[in-house]
């Protein structure tokens, strides 16, 4: 039996009409990406300093230069508390520095909505640093004595997987986005 042109290709293409994105993995994939960037502190790493980068911090900041708007103002709150959890850091912390990091990006999208990706990663960058010598500065409030030199090379390294963060992030909003539900 001799098939049709559209039987063969029938199995290779992907229909793409009536078909839409999958309102549950839209809305829960950019959470859980944050979510399983805080819990790097889990990761067996042995370290005499702090090298790992705050990866909960870098998708949650890749995510908003992304989408705008992707997630809630208060969004910070959450994830920070959560963050805070795992990070070692002194409770509300996170909470506070993310959601002062959730309202700087906000301005800026509201300041400059039309940017590049340098324009994203200095931006991204001075609020990485930013993050990272304030939560210094909560930690030794709170009874540690770190030293800034001891930070540099996390410092040097967060700003540096940025755009590592930001590919990956950008990979996830693909499948995010993918067609898979039927109308």
């Amino acid at each position: 039996m001799a098939q049709t042109l559209s039987d063969s290709l029938h199995g290779i293409t992907r229909v793409r009409i009536n078909r839409a994105p999958s309102p549950v993995l839209a809305i829960a994939a950019p959470w859980l990406l944050v979510i399983l960037g805080s819990l790097a502190p889990l990761l067996p790493l042995i370290a005499s300093a702090p090298v790992v980068p705050p990866l909960g911090f870098l998708f949650l900041v890749a995510w908003q230069q992304l989408r705008p708007g992707l997630f809630p103002i208060w969004a910070g709150l959450p994830l920070g508390l959560i963050d805070d959890l795992y990070s070692g850091q002194p409770m509300g912390s996170a909470v506070l520095l993310w959601s002062a990091a959730m309202i700087a990006l906000d301005i800026i999208e509201m300041r400059f909505p039309w940017r590049d990706f340098a324009h994203n990663w200095v931006a991204a960058a001075a609020i990485i640093v930013a993050y990272i010598l304030l939560s210094l500065g909560i930690a030794n409030h709170g009874g540690g004595h770190t030293l800034l030199p001891v930070l540099v090379p996390q410092l040097v390294i967060s700003v540096l997987c940025y755009p590592l963060a930001a590919r990956l992030v950008g990979r996830v909003d693909r499948l995010r986005l993918m067609r898979v539900r039927k109308i």
